[in-house]
């Protein structure tokens, strides 16, 4: 079954892989859970001193990198995004290497900062999940090219 997650979809996926296939004890998002035992997904650095929540959040377009062969690169036909981001949470790097050998890919990499965008699993027909927020640039004239790919891969 194809499997499209946005923004919290992507982070809820990234934290049932670790609890379900990595076997991690107390996986969580620090959001949820602010002392979770493995937080796969934690508050960004530069976020940890704002106590003013405001418009402080990671917003507005940023660059991707997208990796050759992936249901992304298939779905936008190109190496290079770009995407806008409302959000404070994002994929923890700690946890990387390990989620990687277990078959969670990072597909999409915001290289200025080295932030996971986009995740897939490995073996899957199509399984992506995006921190980015892709309604926000489809229109019903011109719909996005992740939502395109994955009604196509609903309807396969």
């Amino acid at each position: 079954m194809p499997f499209f997650g946005i923004c919290l979809g992507m982070q809820c996926a990234v934290v049932e892989f670790a609890q379900n296939v990595l076997n991690l004890p107390g996986a969580a998002s620090a959001e949820v859970n602010p002392k979770a035992e493995n937080p796969v997904i934690d508050l960004m650095p530069e976020q940890r001193k704002i106590t003013k929540k405001g418009g402080t959040m990671r917003l507005g377009a940023y660059t991707c990198d997208l990796k050759k062969g992936s249901n992304a690169n298939k779905a936008y036909r190109s190496l290079q995004i770009s995407e806008r981001h409302r959000h404070r949470y994002e994929f923890n790097n700690d946890y990387l290497e390990q989620m990687e050998k277990a078959g969670l890919l990072p597909t999409g990499i915001n290289q200025e900062n080295n932030l996971v965008e986009i995740v897939e699993l490995k073996g899957h027909p199509w399984f992506v999940g995006v921190q980015f927020h892709p309604e926000l640039k489809s229109t019903v004239e011109n719909p996005h090219p992740l939502f395109v790919d994955f009604v196509k891969a609903c309807l396969k």
